[in-house]
Protein backbone atom coordinates (compact mmCIF):
# COMPACT_ATOMS: atom_id res chain seq x y z
CA UNK A 1 0.00 0.00 0.00
CA UNK A 2 0.84 3.65 -0.03
CA UNK A 3 -0.40 6.78 0.58
CA UNK A 4 -0.97 10.38 -1.57
CA UNK A 5 -2.65 13.74 -0.96
CA UNK A 6 -6.04 14.27 -3.18
CA UNK A 7 -7.68 17.59 -4.30
CA UNK A 8 -11.15 16.53 -4.04
CA UNK A 9 -13.10 13.57 -2.57
CA UNK A 10 -16.36 13.80 -3.96
CA UNK A 11 -17.32 13.52 -7.78
CA UNK A 12 -20.40 15.58 -9.55
CA UNK A 13 -22.51 13.08 -8.64
CA UNK A 14 -21.50 12.83 -4.96
CA UNK A 15 -19.66 9.25 -5.03
CA UNK A 16 -16.25 8.91 -3.59
CA UNK A 17 -13.66 6.38 -3.41
CA UNK A 18 -11.45 6.17 -0.12
CA UNK A 19 -9.31 4.04 -1.85
CA UNK A 20 -7.59 3.15 -5.45
CA UNK A 21 -6.66 -0.39 -6.81
CA UNK A 22 -8.37 -3.44 -4.78
CA UNK A 23 -6.85 -6.90 -3.67
CA UNK A 24 -9.96 -8.92 -3.85
CA UNK A 25 -8.90 -10.92 -7.15
CA UNK A 26 -11.98 -10.69 -9.30
CA UNK A 27 -11.13 -11.99 -12.44
CA UNK A 28 -13.28 -9.95 -14.57
CA UNK A 29 -12.68 -6.31 -12.92
CA UNK A 30 -13.28 -3.66 -15.60
CA UNK A 31 -11.40 -1.21 -12.85
CA UNK A 32 -7.72 -2.52 -14.05
CA UNK A 33 -8.43 -1.19 -17.44
CA UNK A 34 -5.41 1.06 -18.72
CA UNK A 35 -8.51 3.99 -19.35
CA UNK A 36 -8.27 4.84 -15.85
CA UNK A 37 -4.36 5.61 -16.19
CA UNK A 38 -3.31 3.74 -12.41
CA UNK A 39 -0.02 4.44 -12.38
CA UNK A 40 0.56 1.47 -9.65
CA UNK A 41 0.30 -2.03 -9.47
CA UNK A 42 -3.73 -3.05 -9.10
CA UNK A 43 -2.84 -4.83 -5.76
CA UNK A 44 -1.11 -1.67 -4.37
CA UNK A 45 -3.63 0.08 -2.49
CA UNK A 46 -3.54 3.51 -2.77
CA UNK A 47 -4.49 5.25 0.36
CA UNK A 48 -6.19 9.11 0.07
CA UNK A 49 -4.60 10.00 3.24
CA UNK A 50 -6.50 13.50 3.51
CA UNK A 51 -10.19 12.02 2.05
CA UNK A 52 -11.66 12.20 5.70
CA UNK A 53 -10.99 15.97 6.05
CA UNK A 54 -11.48 16.49 2.60
CA UNK A 55 -14.95 14.91 3.42
CA UNK A 56 -15.79 16.65 6.27
CA UNK A 57 -15.18 20.27 4.51
CA UNK A 58 -17.20 19.11 1.65
CA UNK A 59 -20.57 18.30 3.63
CA UNK A 60 -19.98 21.09 5.91
CA UNK A 61 -20.26 23.32 3.03
CA UNK A 62 -23.58 21.78 1.58
CA UNK A 63 -26.67 23.39 2.18
CA UNK A 64 -28.84 20.58 0.32
CA UNK A 65 -28.65 16.95 1.50
CA UNK A 66 -27.57 14.37 -0.77
CA UNK A 67 -27.25 10.75 -1.19
CA UNK A 68 -23.57 9.78 -0.93
CA UNK A 69 -22.39 7.18 -2.59
CA UNK A 70 -18.76 4.43 -2.65
CA UNK A 71 -17.49 1.69 -4.12
CA UNK A 72 -18.01 2.39 -8.15
CA UNK A 73 -14.24 1.94 -8.83
CA UNK A 74 -12.66 -0.48 -5.98
CA UNK A 75 -14.69 -1.98 -3.01
CA UNK A 76 -14.36 -0.20 0.01
CA UNK A 77 -14.36 -3.15 2.11
CA UNK A 78 -11.12 -4.59 1.61
CA UNK A 79 -9.18 -6.32 4.13
CA UNK A 80 -6.86 -2.71 4.26
CA UNK A 81 -10.08 -1.17 5.51
CA UNK A 82 -10.37 -3.22 8.43
CA UNK A 83 -6.78 -1.58 9.75
CA UNK A 84 -7.55 1.65 8.69
CA UNK A 85 -11.53 2.38 9.15
CA UNK A 86 -11.17 5.37 6.52
CA UNK A 87 -14.87 4.09 5.48
CA UNK A 88 -15.81 4.12 9.26
CA UNK A 89 -14.78 7.41 9.92
CA UNK A 90 -16.56 8.78 6.82
CA UNK A 91 -20.17 7.26 7.47
CA UNK A 92 -19.39 8.91 10.68
CA UNK A 93 -19.07 12.44 8.95
CA UNK A 94 -22.09 11.22 7.04
CA UNK A 95 -24.46 10.57 9.79
CA UNK A 96 -23.63 13.39 11.81
CA UNK A 97 -24.18 15.76 8.72
CA UNK A 98 -27.59 13.84 8.31
CA UNK A 99 -27.14 12.68 4.49
CA UNK A 100 -27.99 9.50 2.93
CA UNK A 101 -25.66 6.30 1.77
CA UNK A 102 -25.34 4.02 -0.63
CA UNK A 103 -22.31 1.44 -1.45
CA UNK A 104 -21.46 -1.06 -3.85
CA UNK A 105 -19.92 -3.93 -2.29
CA UNK A 106 -19.24 -7.35 -2.59
CA UNK A 107 -17.72 -8.14 1.27
CA UNK A 108 -19.45 -8.90 4.44
CA UNK A 109 -17.05 -6.93 6.11
CA UNK A 110 -20.12 -4.14 5.87
CA UNK A 111 -21.67 -5.54 8.88
CA UNK A 112 -18.46 -4.60 10.84
CA UNK A 113 -20.29 -1.01 10.51
CA UNK A 114 -24.50 -2.28 10.67
CA UNK A 115 -24.59 0.48 13.63
CA UNK A 116 -23.91 3.81 11.41
CA UNK A 117 -25.65 1.95 8.71
CA UNK A 118 -29.03 2.16 10.79
CA UNK A 119 -28.15 5.21 12.16
CA UNK A 120 -27.82 6.50 8.94
CA UNK A 121 -31.19 4.99 8.09
CA UNK A 122 -32.77 5.92 11.12
CA UNK A 123 -32.13 9.60 9.73
CA UNK A 124 -32.69 9.65 6.28
CA UNK A 125 -31.75 6.49 3.79
CA UNK A 126 -29.04 3.90 3.24
CA UNK A 127 -28.75 1.73 0.67
CA UNK A 128 -27.13 -1.57 0.62
CA UNK A 129 -25.91 -2.70 -3.03
CA UNK A 130 -24.63 -6.06 -3.32
CA UNK A 131 -23.03 -7.78 -6.49
CA UNK A 132 -24.00 -11.63 -6.95
CA UNK A 133 -22.01 -13.57 -9.91
CA UNK A 134 -23.06 -17.01 -8.98
CA UNK A 135 -24.59 -19.47 -6.51
CA UNK A 136 -21.92 -22.04 -6.96
CA UNK A 137 -19.36 -21.38 -3.52
CA UNK A 138 -16.66 -23.27 -6.06
CA UNK A 139 -16.91 -20.93 -8.99
CA UNK A 140 -17.32 -17.78 -6.70
CA UNK A 141 -13.81 -18.76 -5.20
CA UNK A 142 -12.58 -19.23 -8.80
CA UNK A 143 -13.66 -15.90 -10.06
CA UNK A 144 -13.54 -14.05 -6.91
CA UNK A 145 -11.27 -15.32 -4.74
CA UNK A 146 -10.16 -12.52 -1.93
CA UNK A 147 -13.74 -11.76 -1.29
CA UNK A 148 -17.23 -12.84 1.23
CA UNK A 149 -18.33 -15.91 -0.67
CA UNK A 150 -21.87 -16.06 -2.30
CA UNK A 151 -23.49 -17.54 0.59
CA UNK A 152 -21.79 -15.00 2.92
CA UNK A 153 -22.85 -12.20 0.71
CA UNK A 154 -26.00 -14.04 1.50
CA UNK A 155 -26.02 -14.16 4.61
CA UNK A 156 -25.06 -10.31 5.18
CA UNK A 157 -28.15 -9.53 3.14
CA UNK A 158 -30.14 -10.95 5.45
CA UNK A 159 -28.98 -9.47 8.32
CA UNK A 160 -29.29 -6.00 6.17
CA UNK A 161 -32.57 -6.93 5.90
CA UNK A 162 -33.53 -7.53 9.89
CA UNK A 163 -31.73 -4.16 10.44
CA UNK A 164 -34.14 -2.66 8.00
CA UNK A 165 -31.69 -1.37 5.71
CA UNK A 166 -33.02 -2.00 2.20
CA UNK A 167 -30.97 -3.48 -0.75
CA UNK A 168 -30.00 -4.02 -4.02
CA UNK A 169 -28.59 -6.75 -6.03
CA UNK A 170 -26.25 -6.52 -9.01
CA UNK A 171 -26.49 -9.29 -11.17
CA UNK A 172 -23.54 -8.67 -12.72
CA UNK A 173 -20.90 -9.74 -14.46
CA UNK A 174 -22.34 -13.07 -16.40
CA UNK A 175 -19.50 -14.83 -18.02
CA UNK A 176 -20.43 -16.92 -21.10
CA UNK A 177 -19.63 -20.56 -21.48
CA UNK A 178 -19.06 -20.26 -17.16
CA UNK A 179 -22.28 -19.11 -15.14
CA UNK A 180 -24.28 -18.14 -18.14
CA UNK A 181 -26.89 -21.04 -17.39
CA UNK A 182 -30.55 -20.85 -16.64
CA UNK A 183 -29.90 -22.68 -13.02
CA UNK A 184 -27.38 -19.82 -11.77
CA UNK A 185 -29.51 -17.20 -12.45
CA UNK A 186 -32.37 -19.03 -10.75
CA UNK A 187 -30.11 -19.56 -7.86
CA UNK A 188 -29.10 -16.21 -7.48
CA UNK A 189 -32.85 -15.16 -8.01
CA UNK A 190 -33.69 -17.34 -5.23
CA UNK A 191 -31.29 -15.51 -2.83
CA UNK A 192 -32.60 -12.15 -3.84
CA UNK A 193 -36.02 -13.36 -3.09
CA UNK A 194 -35.46 -15.16 0.13
CA UNK A 195 -33.63 -11.92 1.06
CA UNK A 196 -36.29 -9.49 0.18
CA UNK A 197 -33.60 -7.38 -1.83
CA UNK A 198 -35.59 -3.90 -3.20
CA UNK A 199 -33.93 -4.45 -6.93
CA UNK A 200 -31.75 -5.90 -8.56
CA UNK A 201 -29.62 -4.01 -11.87
CA UNK A 202 -28.54 -6.36 -14.72
CA UNK A 203 -27.85 -4.62 -18.26
CA UNK A 204 -27.88 -7.89 -19.61
CA UNK A 205 -26.02 -11.10 -19.65
CA UNK A 206 -22.41 -10.64 -20.20
CA UNK A 207 -19.65 -8.89 -19.48
CA UNK A 208 -17.19 -5.54 -20.64
CA UNK A 209 -13.55 -6.38 -21.21
CA UNK A 210 -11.38 -3.38 -22.01
CA UNK A 211 -7.19 -3.22 -22.62
CA UNK A 212 -5.48 -3.48 -19.45
CA UNK A 213 -8.49 -6.25 -18.38
CA UNK A 214 -9.14 -8.03 -21.21
CA UNK A 215 -5.32 -9.57 -20.77
CA UNK A 216 -5.69 -10.30 -16.90
CA UNK A 217 -9.52 -12.09 -17.29
CA UNK A 218 -7.28 -13.59 -20.19
CA UNK A 219 -4.65 -14.77 -18.09
CA UNK A 220 -7.10 -16.08 -15.48
CA UNK A 221 -9.50 -17.76 -17.64
CA UNK A 222 -6.37 -19.89 -18.65
CA UNK A 223 -5.36 -20.70 -15.32
CA UNK A 224 -9.05 -22.04 -14.06
CA UNK A 225 -10.83 -23.10 -17.22
CA UNK A 226 -8.44 -24.47 -19.55
CA UNK A 227 -9.12 -23.91 -23.32
CA UNK A 228 -11.60 -20.99 -22.43
CA UNK A 229 -9.50 -18.08 -23.63
CA UNK A 230 -9.44 -19.53 -27.09
CA UNK A 231 -12.78 -20.03 -27.08
CA UNK A 232 -13.80 -16.35 -26.18
CA UNK A 233 -10.68 -15.39 -28.44
CA UNK A 234 -12.54 -17.07 -31.20
CA UNK A 235 -16.13 -15.78 -30.32
CA UNK A 236 -15.03 -12.06 -29.12
CA UNK A 237 -12.03 -11.05 -30.00
CA UNK A 238 -11.39 -7.63 -29.07
CA UNK A 239 -15.02 -6.17 -28.33
CA UNK A 240 -15.57 -4.14 -25.75
CA UNK A 241 -19.58 -5.79 -24.77
CA UNK A 242 -18.86 -9.60 -24.79
CA UNK A 243 -22.24 -10.95 -24.44
CA UNK A 244 -23.62 -14.52 -23.72
CA UNK A 245 -25.07 -16.57 -26.20
CA UNK A 246 -28.09 -17.07 -23.92
CA UNK A 247 -28.71 -13.52 -23.40
CA UNK A 248 -32.32 -13.38 -24.66
CA UNK A 249 -33.63 -16.66 -22.61
CA UNK A 250 -31.70 -15.36 -19.61
CA UNK A 251 -32.95 -11.49 -19.26
CA UNK A 252 -36.73 -12.97 -20.30
CA UNK A 253 -35.95 -15.46 -17.15
CA UNK A 254 -34.71 -12.45 -15.00
CA UNK A 255 -37.57 -10.19 -15.61
CA UNK A 256 -40.65 -12.77 -14.91
CA UNK A 257 -38.80 -13.51 -11.70
CA UNK A 258 -38.44 -10.34 -10.73
CA UNK A 259 -41.95 -9.63 -11.65
CA UNK A 260 -42.91 -12.61 -9.97
CA UNK A 261 -41.46 -11.43 -6.69
CA UNK A 262 -42.19 -8.21 -6.42
CA UNK A 263 -38.50 -7.16 -7.00
CA UNK A 264 -37.69 -3.88 -8.80
CA UNK A 265 -35.78 -4.96 -11.99
CA UNK A 266 -35.69 -1.72 -14.15
CA UNK A 267 -32.67 -0.56 -13.86
CA UNK A 268 -33.75 3.18 -14.56
CA UNK A 269 -35.91 3.26 -11.72
CA UNK A 270 -33.44 1.12 -9.20
CA UNK A 271 -31.19 4.38 -9.98
CA UNK A 272 -33.79 6.84 -9.34
CA UNK A 273 -33.95 5.44 -6.01
CA UNK A 274 -30.55 5.48 -5.18
CA UNK A 275 -29.90 8.97 -6.01
CA UNK A 276 -32.92 10.34 -4.37
CA UNK A 277 -32.43 11.63 -0.77
CA UNK A 278 -34.87 11.10 1.78
CA UNK A 279 -35.91 12.41 5.18
CA UNK A 280 -37.62 10.58 7.83
CA UNK A 281 -40.22 12.95 9.72
CA UNK A 282 -42.16 11.38 12.29
CA UNK A 283 -40.85 7.83 11.76
CA UNK A 284 -42.03 7.62 8.52
CA UNK A 285 -39.88 8.19 5.50
CA UNK A 286 -41.13 10.32 2.67
CA UNK A 287 -40.49 8.35 -0.89
CA UNK A 288 -41.81 8.69 -4.14
CA UNK A 289 -40.85 4.60 -4.48
CA UNK A 290 -43.32 2.93 -2.14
Amino acid sequence: MHSVWVKGILSAKNGMNLYRGCSHGCIYCDSRSRCYRMEHDFEDIEIKENAIELLEAALRRRRQKCMIGTGSMTDPYIPLEMETGNVRRALSLICRYGFGFTVITKSARLLRDLDLLKKINERSKCVVQMTLTTGDEELCRKIEPNVSTTNERFEALKQLREAGIPTVVWLSPILPFINDTEENISAILDYCAEARVRGVICFGMGLTLREGSREYFYSQLERHFPGMKERYADKYGDRYVVTSPNNGRLMRLFHDRCAAQGIMHDNSRIFEYLSTFEEKTFGRQLTLFD
